[in-house]
């Protein structure tokens, strides 16, 4: 099989190695009869291709193949993923060969002749365990995300496991970050765990709202000025460039800043030195800028209102933070999260939300994003349901039918009532299993398929 042709099938849980045609059609048929996505190849050139750590299902290779063998193909797998499971396709004459390879890393072998059950048994354990080494990894990932210091970037949804991903590797470097996201999405949240997380974090974290500062004073603000630089200057200044030398700076709403600072900012990132207004001594600087926006900063640029070589310098490295509407999947936790908190704070008992009324703010588009939602939770927790007119409007709000399909409806009520009883239980297996009435492994098997964790449930 070509590389096109491999990248125009769906993608599979099993890549198939096998060079006599006849053994291969009969292999992928037996799979695909137990319900396996199969994908086939001829030699073993292009199957790395279709890899990565995070991809969800094993190889099945035979030994001895054209060109590159089984052997040289797990110790390329192996150069991608040691716990991606392998298994050896093995002639009589192979067997120490594969166990030699085993104890190499890979998964098991089967020699030929082979019955179907044997292959289906030993395909059906590997895709488990990878399965289990998935969930290790994603589960190790999200405890050290909340174990760490500082704010937590909450979310199981795919773009967000994909926002912290990202965060990981940058947060890290001493790359300028810009940050892009809607109002309400979390901006200086974001800011705040890339400084806590990075080498810096013993540094200021320095945050000024550039659309809330004067332009009369804004020059003053952000680079400070001398005793006697303009009338009224009757003191010397430290801006907070300055302020946060040996941490980072966070400018939000960068799209505000006037055009003559930007001239000033550029010179600032491009050189690390700055001068007080009113002053002629240059002043080093070792900090990171954190800048952040809700519009398109290339199309301001385009028109003129945004420097376009200060855009390119602050875009080194961009975030995006994605709006509520594109991950509702986690309003149940961030629901749960912002009453808790409220709760604390008010010292106000909470009630649990019904999953009636979760399913209503599921279908709510939240042009507020997650402060709208946060807000919502805290007016619930002061005054309940009925003492809040903006809860009754969005649980009354009429939603579109026509944004998703009957089966996405219940599927997300689904998912709804199953994490609305773990709330309730406070992550306990056994309580949710009467609390719904489901068996063990029914729980189980609803909770993977809608990515819910017990351990989010627990209390801290």
């Amino acid at each position: 099989m070509t590389l096109q042709e491999a990248q125009a099938q769906p993608s599979a849980d099993i890549l198939l190695v096998e060079d006599e045609p006849d053994v291969r059609a009969a292999i992928a048929q037996t799979l695909r009869l137990a319900d396996l996505t199969v994908r086939t190849f001829s030699n073993a050139n292009s199957v790395t291709d279709h890899l990565d750590i995070d991809w969800p299902g094993i190889i099945v290779t035979d030994i001895n193949l054209p060109g590159k063998s089984g052997l040289d193909l797990l110790a390329d797998i192996q150069q991608v993923d040691r716990e991606l499971p392998v298994i050896l396709i093995t002639g009589h004459g192979d067997i120490s060969m594969a166990v030699n390879a085993i104890r190499s890393g890979a998964y098991d072998f089967i020699e030929k002749p082979f019955s179907n059950d044997v292959i289906v048994d030993v395909v059906n354990r590997a895709l488990e365990k990878r399965r289990l080494t998935l969930e290790n990894r994603n589960l190790r990932m999200e405890l050290q995300a909340y174990n760490a210091p500082g704010p937590r970037i909450l979310g199981n949804t795919h773009n967000m496991h994909h926002l912290r991903q990202m965060l990981a590797q940058v947060a890290s470097t001493a790359a300028d970050i810009l940050i892009q996201g809607e109002t309400g999405t979390g901006k200086e949240l974001v800011a705040r765990y890339i400084h806590e997380h990075s080498p810096r974090r013993n540094g200021k974290f320095v945050a000024i709202n550039c659309g809330a500062v004067p332009e009369s004073i804004m020059e003053s603000e952000i680079f400070g000025h001398e005793k006697g630089a303009f009338t009224d200057a009757k003191a010397q200044r430290i801006g907070k460039l300055e302020h946060a030398n040996g941490g980072t700076l966070f400018l939000d709403e960068i799209e505000s800043m006037p055009m003559a600072m930007q001239v000033r900012l550029l010179r600032v990132l491009e050189e690390r030195k700055l001068e007080r207004l009113g002053s002629n001594v240059l002043v080093d600087l070792d900090l990171r800028i954190l800048a952040a926006t809700k519009v398109d900063l290339r199309e301001l640029a385009n028109e003129g209102i945004f420097r376009e070589d200060l855009y390119y310098r602050l875009n080194v490295v961009r975030v995006d933070i994605p709006p509520l509407r594109e991950r509702k999947d986690d309003i149940p936790l961030l629901w749960q999260h912002f009453c808790l908190v409220a709760s604390a704070q008010y010292k106000r008992e909470v009630s649990p939300l019904s999953a009636e009324r979760m399913h209503s703010l599921l279908n709510y588009e939240w042009p507020g994003n997650v402060r709208e939602l946060r807000n919502l939770a805290e007016r619930y927790v002061l005054m309940g349901e009925s003492g809040s007119f903006e809860f009754e409007r969005i649980i009354t709000n009429e939603s579109n039918p026509g944004f998703m399909t009957l089966p996405e409806q219940l599927d997300r009520f689904e998912k709804t009532l199953v994490e609305q009883a773990l709330v309730r239980q406070k992550g306990s297996i056994k309580g949710t299993m009467a609390d719904l009435g489901l068996p063990r492994k029914t729980l189980y098997d609803k909770m993977r398929k809608h990515g819910l964790e017990k351990q989010e449930y627990k209390d801290d």
